[in-house]
């Protein structure tokens, strides 16, 4: 059993500013669903694309309408989402104080945020975990480093196939996928990359939703806020 993940991120990680930061994105368990959503996806763009917007226009979340992105939204009904929202007000100021620190807490959420997700679908008995065999991880590009883009792949082989220690490496948390093979990650452009548009239009709902204290309205979806303190009602 091979995983497909798509995700995107919204908001601004910056706590000066910005209240909350989010992850959103779809998962699939079958290559099928994945190009069969990819082309339902398409037919929704084109069918709010119309005369207003060009054949090469992007349709991102920041440049349509609610409308539209409804409409978007809805083509996503039959998938499976998640979310990881962070409220940066209870994130620990010192982490804002480097690029890499930043990335390091941005990647540590993201990772459970999946994990999470995953862990509510074998709980449920969608995922049988001894026969996924790989991930596949897409995200939208963005400013990362290469180092940083490498430091992800390994957090997120560490936390599936591996396992990890905590800070005082007294107690090993195992693997979730203890047969796992190999993880792959690629940054993609939306462009490009249907679904990474689809996860853009995911992300963005669980944005809005969240900064108006909405996120409990939000079914469907695998949500996750961090740090584990925090609430958003």
């Amino acid at each position: 059993m091979e995983i497909y993940v798509y995700s995107d991120e919204s908001g601004v990680f910056d706590k000066l500013h910005n209240e909350v930061f989010v992850f959103g994105g779809l998962i699939f368990l079958k290559k099928r669903d994945m190009e069969n959503c990819s082309r339902k996806y398409i037919a929704a763009e084109n069918a709010i694309r119309g005369d207003k917007y060009g054949a090469n226009d992007e349709l991102k979340a920041c440049r349509i309408s609610n409308k539209e992105k409804g409409k978007l939204y809805r083509s996503l009904n039959q998938t499976i989402k998640f979310g990881v929202v962070i409220n940066q007000n209870n994130v620990l100021d010192r982490i804002f104080q480097s690029k890499k620190d930043k990335q390091r807490y941005l990647d540590y959420a993201y990772k459970i945020g999946l994990k999470r997700a995953f862990q509510s679908l074998i709980q449920e008995g969608i995922i049988s975990p001894h026969e996924v065999k790989r991930i596949h991880v897409y995200n939208d590009e963005h400013s990362t480093a290469t180092n940083g883009r490498y430091e992800l792949e390994q957090a997120l082989e560490q936390e599936f196939k591996l396992g990890t220690y905590n800070q005082g490496y007294d107690n090993f948390f195992p693997p979730i996928f203890s047969d796992l093979g190999r993880i792959d990650l690629e940054f993609c452009s939306s462009d490009k990359v249907t679904l990474i548009r689809a996860a853009d239009i995911i992300a963005n709902r669980i944005y809005y939703m969240a900064l108006n204290r909405k996120i409990e309205q939000l079914n469907g979806i695998y949500i996750s806020i961090l740090p584990k303190e925090s609430k958003i009602q």
